[in-house]
């Protein structure tokens, strides 16, 4: 995210907020309202709710006189947020048919107006309470834009006819090919988390040690050839290879291939967001839930990194950069600007090619505490049952990647840009 001190508050705003427009403008209103799981809204829930964010935390606390939409909305688009109120169930956030997409839209441009009022008054202000709340409404935001792509990419998998999100045929980067390399550390006392100052989730904080051993990570993430391999060689019918939950989760749903992998009449196809394309075995196999990946790392007698691995090789000897990965559709559709993935001392795709399972459960940091208030129901509520992943993948948004982050969802989940990169101990 760009440095609020060298960039008016209301530029950054705009940028964001009409990003999210730019990213949804090839989509109908029927595209829209479609949810096909529990785990996927519609994109006219994520306009909506994005809008309220803004309208609940920002415009109520700061804009005196401040007149709200509609006083249904707060019903209607709270997420999850127990501190502000009931709200409407998750799996049928689809059922809702009203408001119109013209009325959400209405809805984003109040918010928007008033919005532009309020930092238009404020410019002064940079430390204050403000600040720092509108970098997290401009960081949730970014995270719902990334929302809305992997979102849309799962409604439109679900149509017969495989339907593209984005018209435009993008130019894939070069990908790295042939075996992983090795890249070795020697471990020792790190330190984790990011630092004091600047803009951060609370997550990613306090900063503090940690003790690794020797370690090494490959240097590319693992590839659509690889993870062939690996089912070719049965692999989802080898029930060594899987934690017992993932078995289960295997036997009961017929996994067989990654979520979007379907078989072609000259082998493997896969869904994407711009349609059905053939697979491209050097890309990086990507839509893989925990469990999944896991199994993997087994099969090629390795491991997934612990997180802490991930961000002290992250972080260490950063150089030059190489091709990103980009999901067909994304990079020629505009708001979506490609960027180069940062190789780290020799790893890389380290950031922006695709989400990366650790093998760490999502825990607090020592010493962590989320904020007072019902913001502080941000992150530190779901610390259980949850993995965490790292990296950023070709759906995040350009601003939003950096090695602390620190993502997280359930091991069964499939519909993210989440794949691997292997680990080994030395």
């Amino acid at each position: 995210m760009e440095d609020m001190r060298q960039v008016s508050l209301s530029s950054l705003y705009s940028g964001v907020r009409n990003r999210t427009q730019s990213l949804v403008a090839g989509l109908s209103a029927e595209d829209m309202l479609v949810q096909t799981m529990a785990d996927v809204s519609p994109t006219k829930w994520h306009l909506a709710h994005t809008t309220w964010f803004w309208e609940t935390f920002l415009l109520r606390e700061y804009c005196p006189g401040y007149e709200e939409f509609s006083c249904e909305y707060n019903y209607l688009f709270n997420s999850y947020y127990n501190g502000i109120g009931a709200r409407h169930d998750r799996p049928e956030r689809g059922f809702l048919s009203r408001p119109p997409l013209a009325e959400v839209l209405d809805y984003r441009a109040h918010v928007d107006a008033a919005m532009m009022r309020l930092l238009g008054a404020n410019q002064d202000i940079k430390n204050a309470a403000l600040a720092p709340l509108i970098q997290l409404g401009l960081a949730h935001e970014e995270q719902h834009q990334e929302l809305i792509l992997t979102d849309i990419k799962h409604v439109l998998s679900r149509h017969p006819f495989a339907p593209a999100a984005f018209r435009a045929q993008s130019s894939r980067a070069v990908t790295p090919s042939g075996p992983p390399g090795w890249v070795e550390f020697d471990g020792g006392v790190v330190e984790i988390g990011a630092e004091a100052g600047g803009f951060h989730f609370d997550n990613e904080g306090p900063r503090h040690k940690a003790i690794l051993t020797p370690f090494a990570l490959a240097d590319r993430l693992a590839t659509n050839r690889d993870y062939a391999d690996f089912i070719a060689d049965g692999g989802y019918g080898t029930a060594t290879l899987w934690l017992s939950d993932g078995w289960a989760r295997v036997q009961a749903e017929g996994w067989a291939a990654p979520l979007y992998w379907r078989e072609g009449a000259a082998g493997w196809e896969e869904f994407t967001l711009h349609g059905q394309q053939t697979l491209d075995p050097d890309a990086p196999v990507i839509h893989l839930s925990y469990y999944e990946a896991s199994a993997f790392a087994e099969w090629s007698g390795a491991r997934l990194p612990d997180e802490r691995e991930w961000e002290h090789a992250a972080t260490t000897g950063a150089r030059a950069c190489d091709g990103r990965f980009v999901d067909p559709g994304l990079s020629a559709h505009p708001g979506v600007t490609p960027q180069s993935a940062a190789a780290a001392g020799g790893l890389r795709q380290m950031f922006g090619d695709a989400w990366e399972w650790t093998r760490s459960a999502y825990s607090p940091y020592p010493r962590y505490r989320p904020a007072a208030g019902a913001v502080g129901e941000y992150n530190g509520k779901f610390m259980c049952g949850q993995f965490v992943l790292r990296g950023g993948s070709c759906a995040t948004a350009p601003d939003h990647v950096r090695s602390t982050y620190r993502n997280f969802f359930p091991p069964e989940a499939r519909w993210q840009f989440s794949g691997v990169r292997l680990a080994r101990d030395i």
